[in-house]
């Protein structure tokens, strides 16, 4: 069980800051508290009750009709819209959302245990993303994969977070590296090209092993 967030705190960090991502559909909202643990996140749909019951932040979120996805990084929230909607009124919706909800002194998770969606996510959990899953595609945690995944986790995520999004290892299989991308990332216009020629660039330099790298959906 995560601690609630004293009243107080809360009203010291009253001002959330928004920034636009490179995806038009999702903007990202930094409340000034901490929001998952330290490299951990969570994503959360409309179609899916299971992803969001241990949460009621994101649960109150998706109610907004307009909303069709909540993603949880540590210190900041990516709201995904509907393509009709429009952010001007939207994005003062959801920040009174978040700023009631964290003043009303509730708890951000509900419960931290291990619950995974039909899909095989695990949401709400303090595992990394590469432990969370079963691949698709099951290899051996050797040396070639524990290099890769620690390259994902020091010098990619970080800065895909930045925009408001992740990235999780999934497998590697005969030189490709298969991978998530989650929150802003996810459906980015842009996402193709970062992943082609920034991510699969970097990983063929540090690890001659690596021939490609590819998104798998859930």
């Amino acid at each position: 069980m995560v601690k609630l967030i004293p009243r107080s705190i809360v009203r010291s960090h009253m001002f959330i800051q928004v920034s636009e991502t490179p995806n038009p559909q999702t903007m990202k909202f930094i409340p000034g508290v901490v929001v998952m643990p330290s490299g951990k996140s969570a994503s959360f749909s409309k179609t899916d009750e299971v992803s969001f019951k241990n949460s009621p932040l994101a649960k109150a979120l998706l109610e907004i009709s307009e909303i069709e996805g909540v993603f949880f990084g540590d210190t900041f929230i990516s709201i995904t819209k509907i393509e009709k909607a429009s952010w001007l009124p939207l994005k003062t919706l959801v920040i009174a959302h978040i700023m009631d909800y964290l003043m009303s002194g509730k708890a951000i998770w509900v419960d931290m245990q291990i619950d995974q969606t039909p899909s095989g996510d695990v949401i709400n959990s303090v595992k990394k993303p590469h432990e969370k899953q079963q691949s698709h595609l099951s290899v051996p945690q050797d040396q070639i994969t524990a290099q890769i995944i620690e390259l994902i986790d020091t010098r990619v995520r970080p800065a895909v977070a930045e925009d408001g999004g992740d990235i999780e290892f999934d497998s590697f299989d005969n030189g490709v590296v298969y991978v998530r991308l989650r929150g802003a990332c996810s459906g980015c216009p842009s996402s193709v090209y970062t992943l082609k020629n920034g991510i699969e660039n970097m990983l063929k330099y540090y690890v001659p092993e690596v021939q490609e790298v590819r998104e798998v959906g859930d």
